[in-house]
Parts: structure tokens; C-alpha cells; sequence
């Protein structure tokens, strides 16, 4: 049975070596059920995106694992990616949706405000993401939001809602009890002592327990 929360990953914020990134997302993908793959290149050159997610599309779609870019919904299109995230200083919901498409997933940022999120989920967000939950290296954030607030938000609306923000195995049970749809993990899967195959399993073995937890 499909759980109710399902792992995002985020990529690395570069990746150096493209064909070794590539066999350890495979091994990654093949040790969980994850839902999407996001790839952000934060400053990186827009050929090095574009050989990125010409890698990762053939390795994802033949997993049923969806591709999203960040930031940028004119590259995603041309890209051929499943969808666009975009933050609240990016391209608005409405652009990204005229430039991807209705069949496009669109998710945005929406920090720690059930407002923004709100006003996202009613423009026709596919979900909605808040964040940082946990301290992260990943990006600088001024935003922390208490888990209540995935709970709040799986009690009234119906759009799908990421946690996002310095997930490990170690914090990932919490907030899946807490109601995230999806948990979007970078560090927490790519830094792993054990290899991302290992931390694939463990964060959704850790999610299974927390979606137990709801109940």
C-alpha cells in the first residue's frame, strides 16, 4: 500500500561528477518509493542544468518518479521537466502555470505562512511546501515553522503539503505524524554515511512509523 507521505529528494547544490551522480540516484530510487526528484543548481551555468536533468529524466520516468526544477519555468519547459518549484521572489504561480502548462506540476514555497500557502493552494498550486523545520546547510532561511502547522494544514485543505528544511532519518518520524504529504530531503540523503541507498530506506522506514503515528 501507497504510504501517505512519500519522500521528495532535493539534489545536491552541484553535482561535479554527472555519470557518478546518476548510479547513486538509481541506487537511491530503487531503495524506497520516492515521489519526485528536484534538482537545483543554485548560480550553476544553464548547460550544466540542462546535462543534469537530461541525466536524471530517462533514470526518474523509468522509476514513475517526476522531475521538477527549480526556480526557472522557462528552462523546465524547454527541459522537458514535470514541473517547476518556484519560491516567492521567483517567477508567480500564475506565470509558471501560463509557461508550463495544466498538466504541469507546480509546487511553491510558502515558508511559514498558512496564508501564502492559502492564497498558493487556491491559485492552483499542486502543493505547497513549508520550511526549514530543522536547521539546514543547504540554504539560508529566516523561516521556521512548529510541525502544527502540516497538521492545521492536512485538517483543512485538501493541496498536498512538502516539509522541507534539514530532514534526517533522525527528525523525518515527527513531522510524517505531524501530516506531511511529502517530505523533501537534500543533505539528509546525499551526505549519508552510509550512502543515499541507505537513508532512503531508513527516512521511509522512519515515515511509515510516523504515518502510524496518525492514527
Amino acid at each position: 500500500m501507497t504510504p501517505e507521505c512519500r519522500l521528495y529528494l532535493i539534489s545536491p547544490p552541484a553535482i561535479d561528477d554527472i555519470a557518478a551522480f546518476g548510479h547513486a540516484l538509481a541506487a537511491a530510487l530503487d531503495a524506497g518509493h520516492v515521489a519526485a526528484l528536484q534538482v537545483r543548481l543554485k548560480d550553476q551555468p544553464e548547460q550544466v542544468i540542462a546535462a543534469v536533468v537530461d541525466m536524471v529524466l530517462p533514470i526518474c520516468h523509468g522509476r514513475d518518479v517526476a522531475v521538477i526544477l527549480n526556480d526557472d519555468p522557462v528552462l523546465a519547459k524547454r527541459l522537458h521537466c514535470d514541473g517547476v518549484h518556484v519560491g516567492q521572489s521567483d517567477a508567480s504561480l500564475a506565470e509558471a502555470r501560463k509557461i508550463m502548462g495544466p498538466e504541469a506540476m507546480i509546487g511553491v514555497t510558502c515558508h511559514d505562512s498558512r496564508h501564502l500557502a492559502m492564497e498558493a493552494a487556491e491559485g492552483g498550486a499542486d502543493y505547497v511546501a513549508f520550511g526549514a523545520f530543522f536547521p539546514t546547510t543547504t540554504k539560508d532561511t529566516l523561516y521556521h515553522p512548529e510541525p502544527d502547522v502540516l497538521t492545521i494544514w492536512q485538517e483543512s485543505m485538501e493541496a498536498p503539503c512538502v516539509a522541507i528544511g534539514g530532514i534526517t532519518a533522525d527528525n523525518a518520524e515527527g513531522l510524517a505524524a505531524a501530516g506531511a504529504d511529502f517530505l523533501a530531503v537534500c543533505g539528509g540523503v546525499w551526505n549519508h554515511p552510509e550512502g543515499p541507498a541507505a537513508a532512503v530506506a531508513a527516512i521511509e522506514a522512519a515515515i511509515a512509523r510516523g504515518v502510524a503515528r496518525r492514527a
